[in-house]
């Protein structure tokens, strides 16, 4: 009744067969697993496309993301500030409106200031990507120090260096985590 009697399958049948996790015929279904192998793409694709997104597809969301960030960053700041400013006025409109205005501007200043960071960061990486060729970590950490010196270039020299050398650590930590696994990897075959 429930394909007891189907037609069985010896393993010379099934040889070759891919079964990643999967006996040869499931006791409770009458399946040829043969016909469960995916062997084309997932995802239907434009001519020419990548199957991973570039720097300026991902630019939005960097930019986007360090805003949102920048703007809670700044209004859990303006609210302390708000609360340390404001602790010996007692509870009323005018101490609410004060921290408000706090939360509002700190909020407005971090989000600017991170997004702005990031636009730098993304402009830069995408012109050097598509001037080099290639898609690697020395595009990111070059990004990042030509993002802290532009950043930091109203500060004289020593502005432009303290910013390129504050974005070079940080991108460089950032590749340094991003490859971690592969580096591991690697030492530890070297070592055998």
């Amino acid at each position: 009744f429930f394909g007891a009697g189907g037609a069985g399958y010896s393993h010379a049948d099934l040889a070759g067969v891919p079964l990643t996790g999967m006996n040869p015929l499931s006791p409770y279904l009458n399946v040829d697993p043969r016909y469960l192998v995916q062997d084309t793409d997932e995802f239907i694709l434009p001519t020419g496309a990548n199957k991973t997104r570039g720097r300026f597809e991902l630019a939005f969301f960097t930019i986007g993301g360090c805003c949102m960030t920048g703007a809670a960053f700044g209004a859990m700041n303006g609210l302390r500030l708000g609360l340390k400013e404001t602790q010996n006025m007692a509870w009323s409109k005018p101490r609410n409106v004060q921290i408000l205005n706090m939360v509002t501007r700190q909020g407005a200043l971090w989000a600017n200031t991170l997004g702005s960071l990031a636009l730098l960061y993304s402009a830069f990486g995408v012109i050097i990507e598509k001037t080099r060729g290639a898609e690697d970590d020395l595009n990111t950490i070059a990004a990042g120090t030509m993002t802290g010196m532009l950043y930091k270039c109203t500060g004289g020299l020593r502005g432009v260096a303290r910013g390129g050398l504050t974005g070079l650590t940080l991108t460089s930590l950032y590749a340094l985590y991003n490859n971690w696994e592969h580096m591991k990897g690697s030492l530890l075959q070297q070592s055998l």
